[in-house]
């Protein structure tokens, strides 16, 4: 069954104290609240949508198997590197260990790590596909995602496949110290070695894509995608806004000021991508057409 990452209600502790009017207690998993309009909505409601408000079109964050099962055909995806984890190379110590750490996000998120990365078919065309988990430690890059994200691009390439990554980070991992941020050279070596071999690679940028993610494979694709509204830039409007002492134009880092810009090509909203993938695939004369 797909995974999702949605912040459903929780059943309101009789030891917690209540401030202000008294809202009422529902069981886990049936409804939720939109975070952006505050709409509460049922679950099954939400499947349908694909996870996208029906009140405000607010697109909510989902987990990568369930981002996956969105774009390809039914049963073609096989993972690839699914046992691929994290380890704690340098012994970070900190309030919280990294090793513990890891082992919660493993079972919040239900997944080893921040991506799922493999190959499938969409539409006709046979793809190399990852997509990022933000559940899982905020999709932060460390060694593990920069491994796999090269791993299934120079896989592609070998195959002649095009390469579809759904991308979605905080940042680097900060545990991982320098080891996190060489990920940002490896994975665009990879994509660059795809490029001169003449294969489409194709980015979609999800809520939110921050830091060395986006300074790297996120925004080197052929085409760029981004979902409405999503939040993409290096680092957050608070801090550019507290270091260059000056006001934001509205809108600042979101999805469509980006496009409006010229950063990114499209934005597309969840239930019209996988359609907006093929048409792409078709116009650059992608290979890989599944047999």
């Amino acid at each position: 069954m797909a995974r999702f990452n949605i912040p459903f209600f929780r059943r309101k502790s009789s030891s917690s104290p209540t401030t202000g009017s008294r809202k009422r207690d529902v069981p886990d998993g049936l409804w939720l609240k939109c975070p952006s309009c505050a709409e509460i909505m049922n679950t099954p409601e939400m499947q349908t949508s694909l996870w996208v408000c029906n009140n405000c079109g607010y697109h909510m964050q989902v987990g990568s198997m369930a981002r996956i099962e969105m774009l390809v055909e039914e049963g073609s995806f096989t993972e690839w590197e699914s046992e691929m984890k994290s380890v704690d190379i340098l012994g970070f110590t900190g309030a919280e260990s990294y090793q513990k750490k890891l082992e919660q996000n493993r079972s919040k998120a239900s997944t080893n790590g921040a991506v799922t990365s493999g190959t499938g078919t969409i539409g006709p065309y046979s793809v190399g596909l990852a997509a990022m988990d933000f559940q899982f430690l905020g999709a932060s890059m460390g060694s593990v995602v920069g491994e796999k994200i090269s791993r299934l691009i120079e896989r592609s390439t070998q195959a002649e496949m095009p390469v579809i990554i759904v991308c979605a980070s905080g940042g680097a991992r900060m545990y991982e110290g320098i080891f996190s941020l060489m990920q940002m050279a490896k994975t665009s070596g990879a994509v660059s070695r795809h490029a001169d071999a003449g294969l489409p690679y194709i980015t979609v940028l999800t809520h939110p894509t921050m830091a060395g993610v986006m300074a790297s494979f996120a925004t080197q694709g052929d085409v760029i995608i981004a979902e409405p509204n999503a939040l993409i830039g290096f680092a957050g409007p608070r801090v550019i806004k507290e270091t260059t002492q000056a006001e934001l134009p509205a809108g600042f880092q979101t999805a469509e000021f980006l496009l409006e810009h010229g950063l990114i090509d499209r934005v597309v909203e969840r239930k019209d991508l996988k359609d907006n993938i093929i048409s792409i695939l078709d116009y650059l004369g992608a290979k890989g057409v599944a047999g």
